[in-house]
């Protein structure tokens, strides 16, 4: 008989549940073997968490035994759960990254379950041995060993605390570095940034407060060293250069090292080391720093979804070889992409929930290509509502673009390596007319709004003439004067734009005045030098020139032009020996080769005069000053 259809899924029915029943009678499967803390915990911790929680580390507690992990395992579970430890914000992505810190979905699922079911020890077999570091530092003794000359004390409160360190190198010749180490001495650092001051501006600022170092985010005078981004994080380990790529360390150059300290109810002492490895060998390739962003950045209070994006074509082609997202409490999720000229999207990095706390940069494991005409674009979001526990204001209030950890930034570090020099000059010269537009259109802004601040009409002043706009300038910086700004820059400044349109008697009041209120800034005086040379009073500009090298004899531009001064007043020889050490402090300037081949060669010492001018020719083979001293150096030796 045929069974309706009705009928055929009773039978299956019944059938499937008579094999259910018969399952039941043979052998039941095995419940699940119990997570315990020696098999199945004991290596997640070790490999994945107490490298940073272990004595003497920047962690706030050891997990190496299991009575350590016992009595955070709640808090672990969480952290873990919501990925917030290890910490690692990029996505998994289409290029891999170095160093990777993430755990995987089943090493997060054992610990929920170990926390859940009892955190059972387990069998003392199973515990595999604790791991071992290397004593001190991890490469080995470094070559160079620096630290602040005195500690700065951090007192109670309720503020994150950035503070800039500031250490001298002592070197008695510039060097390479291709690798550093940093350790905190077992403070609470939570991260920090190393860069490079080659003037005194960082020195003249450091215990300004009477401690050590000055207060602060990035300012102007320090830089990522020769295209790297020197940045430590707990978990990060020692920072080492791309083969081929060490960065240069001139002598005289600060060390300025930017820590970031989280609040604390008890007082802390700062006075990290830096542990420098250097190499004979110079970079065969340098690489080129530069960042994308908005500095136009005004979120209103509340705003859960503010985005700020920025595009940029490559003129040249380039190999990628890291980025550094950056952006303060507010930063929600970042995106960044590479629009090949085909049409073709890579996404470079993805990081869904920001976190100010674990900043860092992320190298790629291959640097990636990317040729002429690529499209980078980044789009950030920010959270300024309530909602956002990482708010710094409570209630919400507006928030702009500034150096604060309170007001905020949207940054893209790109660390590039162009072809060749050219490519990477035109490359780093594009970013650099960015900067200053970006700093002009800034300025206009503040001072539309707020036209009696004087601050604000400096800041423009100062924006028109570093992008060469000086009779812009003019107007802002005497707004800035009348309004009594009372900085030695903002004179300066002035003097510098009424110089480079003429009216050198007026830029010398200026720049006097900028001297009597900055007399440790070398650049002041020196500024003075040349407005003063070119009133053809001569004696006043050396006199100008020599009190810069008074504040700073480390300084290429003063020799330079205290040389060619004497040189014009029939003093050769103490021209030459302004040059000569203006060589060996920028060993790489065709301009200053040129004028020392140039002063001796006037002196009949023409073997010493060809090399130099040969050696600028090797730095630049069309400069034509060079090219010139050659042939009249050659029809002599004729």
């Amino acid at each position: 008989m045929l069974l309706s259809s009705m009928g055929r899924r009773a039978v299956l029915t019944v059938i499937a549940a008579l094999a259910v029943l018969a399952g039941g009678c043979g052998r039941s499967a095995a419940p699940p073997a119990a997570v315990t803390f020696n098999k199945d915990i004991a290596p997640i911790v070790f490999a994945n968490c107490a490298p940073c929680h272990r004595p003497g580390e920047a962690a706030p507690f050891s997990l190496l035994t299991y009575a350590d992990v016992v009595k955070h395992a709640d808090d672990i579970a969480d952290r873990t759960r919501e990925r917030h430890m290890p910490p690692w914000l990029p996505e998994p992505g289409e290029f891999p990254l170095v160093g990777e810190r993430r755990l995987r979905e089943d090493q997060i699922a054992a610990i929920q379950r170990w926390v859940s079911s009892g955190q059972i020890e387990g069998n003392p077999g199973d515990l595999p041995k604790a791991p071992v570091w290397p004593e001190g530092w991890q490469l080995g003794q470094p070559d160079v060993v620096l630290t602040p000359a005195r500690p700065y004390r951090v007192s109670p409160g309720s503020d994150d605390v950035y503070r800039n360190l500031v250490i001298r190198t002592t070197l008695e010749s510039g060097a390479f570095v291709r690798a550093v180490e940093f350790r905190t001495g077992g403070a609470p650092i939570h991260h920090a940034v190393i860069r490079v001051d080659r003037t005194p501006a960082s020195r003249r600022r450091d215990g300004e407060d009477g401690q050590p170092g000055f207060e602060g985010m990035a300012w102007q005078n320090v830089q990522d060293p020769d295209g790297h981004f020197i940045g430590w994080a707990p978990g990060r380990g020692p920072i080492v250069t791309p083969d081929g790529m060490p960065w240069r360390l001139d002598r005289g150059a600060d060390l300025v090292v930017e820590v970031h300290v989280l609040p604390s109810k008890t007082p802390l002492t700062i006075q990290p080391t830096v542990g420098l490895f250097l190499t004979r060998s110079p970079p065969v390739q340098t690489p080129v720093a530069v960042k994308m962003g908005s500095k136009l950045i005004d979120i209103p209070a509340g705003q859960r979804d503010y985005v700020v994006t920025d595009t940029y074509e490559l003129p040249v082609p380039v190999n990628l070889l890291s980025v550094y997202p950056h952006a303060h409490y507010l930063g929600k999720e970042m995106i960044a992409t590479a629009t090949l000229p085909d049409g073709t999207v890579k996404s470079l990095i993805h990081i869904k929930q920001w976190n100010f706390h674990w900043q860092q940069d992320y190298r790629y494991v291959t640097p990636i290509a990317l040729p002429n005409g690529t499209k980078l674009s980044m789009r950030y979001t920010f959270d300024n509502s309530e909602a956002n526990e990482d708010n710094p204001h409570h209630p919400p209030v507006r928030v702009r673009a500034g150096p604060r950890s309170t007001d905020e930034m949207a940054e893209l570090g790109l660390q590039l390596v162009a072809k060749s020099p050219e490519e990477a000059a035109r490359l780093a010269q594009s970013f650099d007319e960015r900067e200053l537009l970006a700093n002009v259109a800034m300025a206009e802004l503040r001072v539309r709004e707020e036209p009696n601040r004087a601050e604000y009409q400096a800041f423009l002043g100062g924006s028109y003439v570093e992008a060469g706009r000086f009779a812009d300038a003019i107007p802002p910086l005497e707004a800035a004067l009348r309004l009594k700004d009372q900085s030695a820059g903002t004179s300066n400044y002035l003097g510098v734009a009424l110089m480079a349109e003429g009216r050198l008697a007026e830029a010398v009041k200026h720049f006097q005045r900028a001297a009597t209120l900055g007399p440790r800034d070398e650049r002041i005086h020196f500024n003075l030098g040349n407005a003063l040379g070119g009133l053809g009073r001569a004696a006043e500009a050396a006199a100008a020139y020599e009190r810069a090298l008074a504040v700073n004899p480390d300084f290429p531009d003063a020799h330079v032009n205290l040389g060619l001064l004497l040189f014009s007043r029939g003093r050769p020889n103490d021209a030459i020996a302004h040059y000569e050490r203006a060589v060996a402090l920028s060993p790489d300037s065709a301009v200053i080769h040129n004028n020392l081949g140039g002063a001796l060669a006037s002196m009949g010492r023409f073997r010493e005069a060809l090399q130099h001018v040969q050696r600028a020719l090797q730095i630049d083979p069309r400069y034509a000053p060079a090219l010139d001293n050659l042939k009249r150096i050659q029809m002599i030796n004729r």
